[in-house]
């Protein structure tokens, strides 16, 4: 059993709540930070009567929240605290600013005074379109085509400068589409899990623009177990690393595979289209070379994991 602590930013979100399960379970103690303005208590209920776990209700955009929450015992960050609607940063660019970019200072000069190793959870929202059958890998073109995507690519060049300019361990990671349970069902949700929960619900499932848009679906067990060993693998630091399943499918295909018998399946138009990336389909290859990870759940498996999940929830 280790004894050493991680400080978690957006421990209550979607995928922070499967981070901190992913370093219980690796017996380190977890210090979690969140303002539970899109995660949830509920999230994380299962961990409060753990004697390693501990939730503070707070914003990264807080400055001296984040110098409080990390001291000289604190052995990593993994920073996922964020801003992560792509409408609404068209809609408000200014939260986006204050959450991603002036948050993740908050946080990098926190890792500084205390000498603390950085994971940076970015997004693969980041990348330019891309045509070709082959994997977007680290080297691929960046392209922003929203305030979330853009003050996400800043925080990774803040990071970086940190790295280059102080020395400091930072590992920057991006994880292509995750899914899983205890994710959003509403617009603020993913697209497997709103039109898993809209087949159970027995409503249609609705596609923005003509579905041929295609996503490579990470399981939510797989992404946390590439955030942690990334974060602490000597190999990492300095780097840029992917986490993809290397295959796509387009919500075309994904809406069939979700329907059950009688489920409507409809076009409608398309509330964002400039931001809209065409293809995701990710190259895990050097995620692989680094840390030996690769995806361990198939598309079937994991949305029939959260088609069980999200039936026991109702």
């Amino acid at each position: 059993m280790t004894q050493e602590t991680v400080v978690v930013t957006g421990a209550a979100g979607f995928i922070g709540r499967w981070v901190v399960d992913e370093l219980l379970e690796r017996g380190y103690t977890v210090r979690g930070l969140d303002n539970l303005s899109n995660g949830s208590r509920r999230n994380v209920a299962e961990f409060e009567s753990h004697d390693r776990f501990d939730l503070v209700v707070g914003d990264v955009s807080d400055e001296e929240t984040v110098s409080e929450l990390l001291d000289e015992d604190t052995d990593a960050c993994i920073h996922l605290a964020a801003e992560i609607d792509v409408q609404e940063s068209l809609d408000n660019p200014q939260s986006h600013f204050e959450a991603n970019l002036v948050g993740t200072e908050h946080v990098l000069e926190a890792c500084r005074q205390t000498e603390t190793r950085l994971g940076l959870v970015g997004t693969c929202m980041v990348y330019d379109m891309v045509d070709s059958k082959e994997g977007i890998d680290e080297s691929h073109p960046v392209k922003p085509a929203s305030p979330y995507a853009g003050t996400k690519l800043a925080a990774e060049n803040l990071a970086e400068s940190y790295y280059h300019g102080y020395d400091l361990p930072v590992t920057i990671l991006r994880p292509f589409n995750t899914y899983g349970p205890f994710q959003k069902t509403g617009m603020a949700g993913g697209v497997v899990s709103i039109f898993t929960s809209r087949d159970i619900e027995g409503k249609p499932l609705k596609i923005f623009g003509d579905g041929t848009q295609t996503r490579d679906l990470v399981y939510a067990t797989d992404t946390a177990r590439f955030i942690v060993d990334a974060t602490f693998s000597e190999e990492a630091v300095g780097e840029v690393i992917n986490a993809g399943t290397g295959s796509d499918i387009s919500i075309n295909d994904l809406a069939k595979l979700i329907a059950s018998e009688g489920t409507e399946i409809k076009h409608v138009e398309h509330h964002h289209p400039q931001s809209e990336v065409q293809k995701l389909l990710g190259s895990y290859e050097k995620a692989n070379e680094l840390l030996g990870w690769e995806p361990e759940v198939s598309l079937e498996e994991g949305v029939e994991q959260l088609r069980e999940w999200l039936q026991e929830e109702s």
